[in-house]
């Protein structure tokens, strides 16, 4: 068993921190009791998330992502906001046929251009926002169903069910990130971002 893992410390691989940019292309709010978002010009950020978001919160719920806890055990909330990429959006749209996928229709707080392949951001990456809010990144987002059913009513298609069993399919790896506030303050729409990435090894 042992035989997996690196021996010594020396044969463990570790890539370097490396620095990114981007910048804020759009942002979302869910201000009803429902995850789908509607476009704002500035998000308000506490500790708590975006103030008067569906998501907002220190805890929450758990549910199908954490299969070890009875469902709707209270837990820390590390899910108070959910980033896309436009890049990522098009390619979900492509394997949908769709013409687009909308930020809106996943969720999406922020939409966030110019960072390559932001869903493979790993967990430990901060964001600090040109305006002083910084966001720490926590995992990858794992499409669900809820969201598929989503696209489909938002792009109309006859086959809505069907929508939502394919969009779990294509959307792995593609679906965005979810991040938690470390520092608060208003993030506006255009703001640049500069990202720091952690070293990273494998176990």
């Amino acid at each position: 068993m042992h035989d997996l893992f690196p021996r010594t410390l020396d044969d463990f691989q570790i890539k370097p921190a490396k620095k990114l940019t981007g910048q804020v292309a759009g942002l979302f709010v869910a201000p009803n009791r429902d995850f789908v978002t509607q476009a704002v010009d500035s998000l308000d950020l506490t500790f708590e998330g975006i103030s008067g978001d569906y998501h907002e919160g220190f805890t929450r719920r758990s549910g199908g992502r954490e299969p070890w806890y009875p469902r709707k055990t209270e837990m820390r909330n590390e899910r108070q906001l959910s980033l896309v990429a436009p890049d990522e959006l098009a390619e979900i749209a492509r394997r949908m046929d769709l013409p687009q996928v909308r930020a809106e229709w996943v969720g999406a707080n922020l939409l966030i251009d110019g960072v390559p392949h932001l869903s493979m951001l790993p967990a430990g990456t901060l964001m600090f926002f040109k305006n002083g809010v910084t966001l720490k990144i926590d995992a990858q987002n794992g499409p669900c169903r809820d969201a598929g059913r989503a696209v489909g009513e938002g792009a109309g298609v006859a086959d809505v069910q069907g929508a939502a069993l394919l969009f779990p399919k294509v959307a792995k790896r593609l679906r965005g990130i979810v991040a938690w506030v470390e520092k608060p303050g208003t993030i506006q729409a255009g703001e640049t971002v500069s990202l720091r990435l952690p070293e990273q090894w494998i176990y």
